[in-house]
């Protein structure tokens, strides 16, 4: 790992204002020589339903399963306060100190994995890896590792919509004419609302400078964001209310639930739960649209380089892969499994018979999400 390129991170994330020594008092946890070493923290920024997946789900089976080891959460709603965390697992690094977590499950994971922030690995440490999709392992970076996936999709109300938009031009030409009926979360505040926003984005970007975007940051390909950041600022007169964003994946399904909008994006997981639970009504469906597609993907797991408890992270990712873990992902937040259909049972299997995860549009990368964030603030809501 050279010190030159954590030296770099670190001067990128500064600017969020995490003094060192908030670092330092976070990195008190008590060294692996007293039995601590099965005592693990999991950094989680996500919504809810990710907080409950692993707190009521994934962290008592893993506990079960492994008599010894505790599993905490610190939880980091929609990702507040990710820069501030990039910054602390980065001094972390530099000081060689425990930065107070031994998995991170973030949208920065590839960042901080190109940063050499994480521990690498392979089918000899996390023996589940061999049953994940080669280009999707290749996709996190160093140390980034895939264990469950999702897809932003466009849900619908079959009552008000019968015929549903197919593509993302029929999609912008049916929110027009149809006044209030379509919302998307600020692109901030939850993934579905940022797939919405990048898909328009990229309609006016050439592949070559849409994937500069994805796998790393580039002003030059931004400066192409101009055209979409236009269209949405035009759609603001025909979204809910006059230009209401939600604040958050759940409010926009709550929106489409009570019959207030008829279409939004949403993610796959949250829908087919809410869809299980009673939650969204049977008339609410889902399609996807094309050129382009909503984003989707792998969501990615990250061992700190610093932690000293590399193993039990290690133990518990291997876990998290095997099919009792991915099926639980699967029942519980309806996440698609990143290992082999085959191992997993066949409820399983026919529910994400369609998915093709490894193929899936990825995301930005997670300096230039916050870019575009920061742009659409300042570009697209109404005055």
């Amino acid at each position: 790992m050279k010190t030159s390129r954590l030296l770099a991170s670190l001067a990128v994330v500064t600017a969020a204002g995490l003094a060192l020594a908030g670092c330092a008092q976070s990195s008190s946890a008590a060294s692996s020589s007293d039995g601590a070493d099965k005592k693990l923290t999991v950094f989680l920024s996500a919504d809810t339903n990710i907080q409950d997946l692993w707190q009521k789900t994934l962290i008592p089976a893993f506990e079960k399963a492994n008599p010894g080891y505790t599993v905490s959460v610190d939880f980091d709603l929609h990702g507040l306060h990710d820069q501030q965390t990039v910054a602390k697992l980065t001094a972390a690094t530099l000081q060689k100190k425990d930065p107070g977590y031994d998995l991170v499950d973030a949208g920065f994971v590839a960042q901080i994995a190109a940063s050499g922030l994480l521990t690498k690995v392979s089918s000899t440490t996390v023996p589940g890896l061999a049953d994940v999709p080669k280009n999707l392992v290749a996709a996190g970076g160093n140390g980034g590792i895939p264990y469950r996936g999702s897809s932003v999709v466009l849900a619908y109300d079959t009552k008000t919509v019968p015929t549903p938009p197919k593509t993302l031009d029929d999609l912008l030409a049916w929110i027009k004419a149809h006044p209030g009926k379509f919302t998307y979360n600020s692109p901030s505040t939850g993934g579905s609302g940022a797939a919405f926003v990048s898909t328009v984005l990229d309609q006016n970007l050439s592949d070559a400078d849409r994937a500069k975007l994805v796998t790393g940051t580039d002003p030059s390909a931004e400066a192409g964001w101009d055209k979409g950041f236009a269209t949405l600022a035009s759609l603001n007169p025909s979204v809910y209310q006059n230009g209401v964003y939600p604040n958050g994946n759940n409010q926009v399904l709550d929106l489409l639930s009570s019959g207030q909008i008829s279409v939004a994006p949403v993610w796959s997981d949250q829908f087919i739960t809410g869809r299980k639970n009673g939650q969204i009504p049977a008339n609410i469906a889902y399609t996807q649209i094309s050129d382009p597609s909503l984003t989707g993907g792998a969501s990615y797991l990250g061992i700190p380089s610093a932690s000293p408890r590399t193993a039990g992270a290690e133990k518990l990712v291997s876990w998290l892969l095997t099919p009792a873990a991915q099926g639980l992902v699967s029942d519980s937040i309806s996440g698609y499994p990143v290992i082999a259909l085959d191992k997993l049972p066949a409820a399983s299997q026919d529910l994400f018979k369609d998915a093709d995860i490894a193929h899936l549009r990825p995301s930005y990368f997670a300096t230039v999400s916050a870019d575009m964030n920061k742009a659409w603030a300042q570009k697209v809501p109404g005055k």
